[in-house]
């Protein structure tokens, strides 16, 4: 059974046709997420502010799923410049503890909408 989560209090509609999260049994693979305000403007920032915003709404959306951060098993981050790493991966050590930190891929890309820094994107599962 599929379950579609498109509506999500605190992470502003997408202006592209897509759920914020499918849920699939055990799984749930949420969109990619941006810095994005309530009123759908894009915020800009450092990209650790921006990160901070996208993985907020990332954590907002597996709540509604069903699903907690130490659910997370998976998270795919896009930059649009790789030297905002170091940066982003400050935040990502004080959000997810050691020895229980999700899998991840980093990559850069050359655009990503809006103009957008940095793109966090995520899979849960529970067992």
């Amino acid at each position: 059974m599929k379950r579609y989560i498109t509506e999500v209090g605190g992470v502003p509609p997408s202006p592209s046709p897509i759920s914020n999260a499918v849920v699939v049994g055990n799984h749930c693979w949420i969109s990619g997420q941006l810095s994005v305000g309530a009123d759908g403007t894009y915020l800009r920032g450092t990209a650790r502010e921006e990160a901070e915003r996208a993985f907020g709404h990332v954590f907002r959306i597996a709540e509604a799923a069903g699903f907690s951060r130490s659910d997370i098993v998976y998270v795919d981050l896009a930059f649009t410049d790789l030297s905002d790493l170091r940066e982003v991966n400050d935040l990502y050590a004080s959000l997810f503890p050691e020895g229980k930190r999700p899998a991840r891929t980093v990559y850069q890309a050359a655009r990503l909408p809006f103009g957008g820094k940095v793109k966090v994107q995520a899979v849960a599962a529970r067992v």
